[in-house]
């Protein structure tokens, strides 16, 4: 008799068996097996969740919410996120995760959980449609050189500062974000919804070439850089090869294609006014993403560049602050999105160290107000975005703030829609490749149930966006609400 058996079973007077083959033995070891097994994935699971708590990355609930319970809230003033202007005397039905309708004041709606807002503003949860995910909160040599195991844990940290600022939604437009964004869908941690880009797809030597001088050349049997084994970008040049790239982030699940279409002000080797990528090399992601029924984004900020986007078949220009009347007409004339961000050189602009990067900084500053005259003037669908990166001060906690900014240059209810109504129907641009399945930006019967009770009014300006922690008076994402100081 083995030792197992012997540590089971009395050992009988001149017995020499062994029962380890018998279907009994079999049978119960598989039941401990199992037992053990689960022990250690619930042990494990418990303490990676202990881990993300101690970064302050774990979801809580703020609020104890019946399952299958609606939610009416109710004295109110609503912005549905399209219309401008508040509208008064309804309530707003949640039902689950999506908004169920609007009933009238003082309409009682049988087993709902009441949520009085005290007479404040209702506004749909906010979209930055310009989001590096996980390289907002890290230095751009740390994202580029360290650990990418740290990048991921600081990018959970900054996702649900994020949801705390008001942004439930964000397009991520360059970076490893898939990770992150299965970890909040799953409720790992707390954060907005993303819909991820992947890796911002350069040639070589354009905005999206890391590598330093002394990496070159690069030979064909060349391991890939760090930054591109990271997802962080990834080069490509002909077409073949853009085709190649384009369609790897779709397989990753990709929601949109990003693409690096001219210069930029931070990088280091590739002039703001350089023309990347070949109309070929452009028509090849775009006819990637179209086959897969999305749509491509552009980094580009000169007339050259947007234009030959454009002719590509881009769907969304990125930045464009440079864009002159002729160039603004036609993406007017094509019904391209821009994606624009108020690039003002200002206290929220990172600091430059090079001359040059100085004198572009303030290059583009100054076509920013140009650039959203044109764009309102001509009609030129316009969405809100940040393109906060590499801030390992303090992270994305300008976001608000620079929203605030765009009331400068028209009313704030038509700049809070840039954020909300606008950067919602960008969304769902990406038809079946969008991994949310309902109406985002929009307070609507169907509409994913995000949304914001505000200290402030929306009408009067948009100020109160800087200080989220006071202003934020209640905070829903997905019909659960994830912050309330209502009383």
């Amino acid at each position: 008799m083995c030792s197992i058996c012997e540590s089971v079973m009395p050992r009988p007077a001149q017995a020499h068996f062994c029962l380890c083959g018998s279907p009994q033995t079999v049978a119960a070891m598989r039941r401990i097996e199992a037992d053990i097994s689960r022990r250690q994935m619930l042990g494990g699971a418990a303490a990676v969740l202990g881990m993300f708590a101690g970064f302050g990355l774990a979801p809580a609930e703020v609020r104890a919410q019946t399952t299958g319970r609606p939610l009416l809230l109710t004295n109110l003033r609503l912005f549905d996120g399209r219309e401008l202007a508040m509208r008064e005397g309804v309530s707003i039905l949640i039902q689950g995760d999506r908004i169920a309708g609007f009933p009238a004041m003082g309409e009682v709606v049988d087993g709902a959980e009441v949520i009085d807002c005290g007479g404040r503003a209702v506004i749909p949860g906010l979209i930055d449609a310009h989001w590096h995910a996980t390289l907002t909160a890290v230095s751009m040599i740390a994202a580029l050189t360290q650990d990418v195991a740290l990048v991921h844990l600081v990018a959970g940290r900054e996702a649900g500062a994020t949801l705390m600022r008001g942004f439930t939604t964000v397009r991520d437009v360059g970076g490893p974000a898939f990770g992150l964004k299965t970890a909040i869908d799953r409720g790992v941690v707390a954060g907005p919804r993303i819909f991820p880009s992947g890796a911002a797809i350069s040639q070589t030597s354009g905005h999206g070439d890391y590598r330093m001088l002394h990496n070159l050349p690069r030979m064909p049997g060349d391991p890939a850089d760090y930054a591109e084994r990271t997802g962080v970008g990834v080069i490509a040049d002909g077409a073949d090869e853009v085709l190649r790239r384009a369609r790897e982030q779709l397989m990753q699940g990709a929601s949109q294609v990003k693409i690096h279409a001219g210069g930029g002000v931070s990088s280091v080797y590739d002039p703001l006014d350089s023309v990347q990528f070949t109309p070929a090399e452009m028509r090849a992601a775009v006819q990637a993403a179209s086959d897969w029924g999305t749509y491509v984004c552009a980094h580009v900020y000169m007339p050259d560049g947007i234009r030959r986007a454009v002719a590509a078949g881009v769907k969304s220009i990125e930045h464009g602050q440079l864009a002159d009347e002729e160039t603004a007409r036609v993406m007017a004339g094509e019904g391209v999105w821009w994606s624009i961000q108020p690039f003002l050189a200002d206290e929220d602009a990172n600091e430059k160290p090079d001359p040059q990067q100085r004198a572009d900084q303030l290059r583009v500053s100054e076509g920013t107000v140009r650039a959203f005259d044109l764009g309102r003037t001509l009609g030129i669908r316009m969405a809100f975005g940040t393109d906060i990166l590499f801030n390992a001060a303090e992270g994305g906690a300008s976001q608000g703030r620079q929203l605030a900014k765009l009331a400068r240059f028209m009313p704030p209810l038509e700049a809070l829609r840039m954020a909300t109504g606008n950067a919602g129907e960008l969304l769902a641009m990406s038809g079946a490749r969008a991994p949310y399945p309902a109406p985002l930006g929009h307070i609507a019967p169907g509409a994913h149930a995000d949304l914001l009770v505000v200290e402030g009014d929306p009408q009067a300006g948009l100020d109160w966006l800087g200080d989220p922690e006071n202003n934020l008076r209640l905070i829903m994402k997905n019909g659960r609400i994830v912050k309330e100081t209502l009383a």
